[in-house]
């Protein structure tokens, strides 16, 4: 491997960039509590280390050359996306305090589901590790213990900034939870994924 610590470097700067997994760890942290940010973490982490597996494989390279599967990736998670949003904006008619509690126990169950399904099914993200990390494979090496190094490396720190991004969330969960605030927080989270949505959508194929 090349220049591990830049890596490391470039890795923390992209993981903390708001995209479409923090704007549902946000909800679900805020809508469920601590358990169901944990649970979307831990989705968002299965799905990185199939992407990182894909990319060893060659997968990810197949899907980043085919139009036909990039675009087959895009729109199933464009639509997913656009889904959990209008899913989040519909929350905002349902003012019933036992609904809610009823709700909140099907999100924690489902907090895993979104976190997997919206990072596994973003053709971007598969890109992303076949563009990336060979960047820092010493050419003409095998390559898939250092991609897997790599992926892993990746893959804890995205564990190390969520476990700090739940915290944070979590201290001020008391003023978050307050009814207003959740009807503001599904509205924002919801268009915002609706938008990601939409976005990737949009997303052309690189080839």
């Amino acid at each position: 491997m090349e220049n591990f610590y830049l890596f490391v470097i470039t890795c923390i700067f992209l993981i903390i960039l708001p995209g479409p997994d923090t704007a549902v760890m946000t909800k679900n942290t805020l809508t469920v509590g601590k358990r169901g940010g944990f649970k979307t973490m831990i989705g968002i982490c299965c799905a990185l280390y199939i992407h990182t597996l894909t990319a060893i494989v060659g997968l990810s390279a197949i899907i980043a050359k085919s139009a036909l599967l990039f675009s087959i990736f895009k729109y199933i998670g464009a639509v997913y996306l656009i889904y959990l949003g209008i899913k989040s904006l519909w929350t905002l008619r349902n003012q019933e305090t036992a609904k809610t509690v009823v709700e909140n126990k099907y999100k924690n169950r489902s907090s895993f589901k979104q976190g997997f399904l919206t990072n596994l099914l973003n053709p971007k993200i598969a890109v992303f590790f076949l563009t990336f990390l060979p960047q820092f494979v010493n050419p003409g090496s095998h390559t898939f213990m250092p991609f897997l190094i790599l992926g892993i490396t990746y893959i804890v720190l995205t564990v190390m900034w969520y476990l700090f991004y739940i915290y944070l969330l979590n201290q001020i969960s008391a003023f978050m939870k307050k009814p207003k605030i959740q009807k503001v927080i599904e509205g924002i989270t919801g268009t915002i994924l609706i938008g990601f949505g939409i976005k990737l959508a949009l997303e052309k194929a690189h080839t």
